[in-house]
């Protein structure tokens, strides 16, 4: 039996409907009932989809609490992004004179 979710899409008055394929409840029953939201937007999150503060917003998590399971589960809390990451050198090559 699949198990069907109503949620609203950002910004419109329309609704999806979620289809979750049954065999995921045995998979995500282990991680507890806020489980799919998490991995949801855990995925999206890491797909670069959507920012840091909207996924752990969308999981019900804290910042604190959704960056302790992102490292939990996937090994890393926050991605870092090549642009982040040249950003802070040239921020380190500014300060040097």
């Amino acid at each position: 039996m699949n198990v069907r979710q109503e949620t609203k899409l950002l910004g419109s008055n329309n609704k999806m409907l979620l289809n979750i394929h049954s065999e995921f409840d045995e998979v995500l029953q282990p991680f507890g009932h806020q489980a799919a939201d998490f991995f949801l937007a855990a995925s999206l999150y890491h797909a670069r989809k959507i920012s840091f503060a909207r996924a752990a917003h969308i999981a019900g998590l804290s910042s604190d609490a959704f960056r302790y399971r992102l490292e939990e589960h996937f090994n890393q809390g926050f991605l870092m992004t090549d642009e982040c990451v040249l950003e802070d050198v040239n921020t380190l090559n500014n300060l040097e004179v």
